[in-house]
């Protein structure tokens, strides 16, 4: 399967026996991951079979590997593939299952997203509690019964918690995209007991969960949802909020990584 031949091409590359965790930055992260850790190595995603280059401004598109202050190993992946491109649910979840085939038994899953707290504001950390899948897909196949009761561990939460006090806690909700959500989708998504609302995150979440990852889930709020505030929504908005960010979002990144 390409998962387990890009993690073998992964170890081999920067010859190392395992991975212990691995970051996937969604919009807005990239520049907050610059400097963690003891750097190893890098390359491109695309360099590693079934990765493509990213198509979505402000994701990089490299594989970092470092060394955190506790000693494990981390790779960063800079960019995801999302369901909207069309590539099919495998795809969006490579990233994923090349983690976990490569020896990672945690990931931390990032995204830039719309809020529907007016409390908080554009470059705003939130941990994803929970989540919803409007997608209507999955990267499970068969008869495959995973459970998600507790998708978003409350332990690596907990952790989050103690690098940041205070963090607020959402519900996820996913779309399809690529367009932004209408006003009347994000009211239903606060009624069906939404808080947060993006186009990504949910269906990694699954595969991670399928593959015995524990998940912590970030979202960086970088706008309000459609119809909450009155300015049209842009991704440029979303990159500013996310540079706007950086430097609380890097020592959010930088305090887990000492911690996981």
């Amino acid at each position: 399967m390409s998962h387990e031949a890009a993690a073998a091409e992964l170890l081999a590359r920067f010859d190392i026996p395992a991975i212990d965790l691995a970051l996937v930055l969604g919009s807005g992260w990239s520049g907050a991951a610059a400097g963690l850790g003891d750097p190893i190595g890098e390359c491109q995603l695309s360099d590693l079979p079934g990765f493509a280059q990213p198509v979505v401004a402000g994701h990089g598109g490299a594989l970092k590997v470092v060394r955190a202050p506790s000693g494990k190993i981390a790779a960063l992946f800079n960019g995801r593939t999302h369901y909207y491109e069309g590539k099919g649910t495998d795809a969006v979840v490579h990233g994923v299952r090349t983690a976990a085939a490569a020896g990672a038994k945690t990931i931390v899953l990032t995204n830039g997203c719309g809020g529907l707290n007016p409390d908080w504001a554009p470059g705003t950390p939130v941990l994803i509690s929970d989540h919803i899948n409007l997608t209507g897909a999955t990267p499970l196949h068969g008869a495959a019964f995973i459970d998600m009761t507790q998708a978003y561990s409350p332990r690596l939460r907990a952790i989050a918690h103690e690098v940041e006090p205070g963090l607020p806690e959402g519900v996820y909700v996913q779309f399809w995209g690529p367009q932004y959500e209408t006003p009347a989708e994000v009211r239903m998504a606060k009624l069906l007991g939404g808080d947060l609302v993006g186009m990504s995150t949910t269906l990694e979440t699954i595969a991670a969960r399928e593959a015995g990852l524990e998940v912590l889930g970030i979202s960086l709020v970088t706008n309000l949802g459609a119809g909450i505030a009155p300015e049209p929504l842009n991704h440029a908005e979303v990159i500013e909020a996310g540079k706007a960010a950086e430097p609380k979002l890097r020592t959010l990144l930088a305090g887990l990584l000492e911690r996981l």
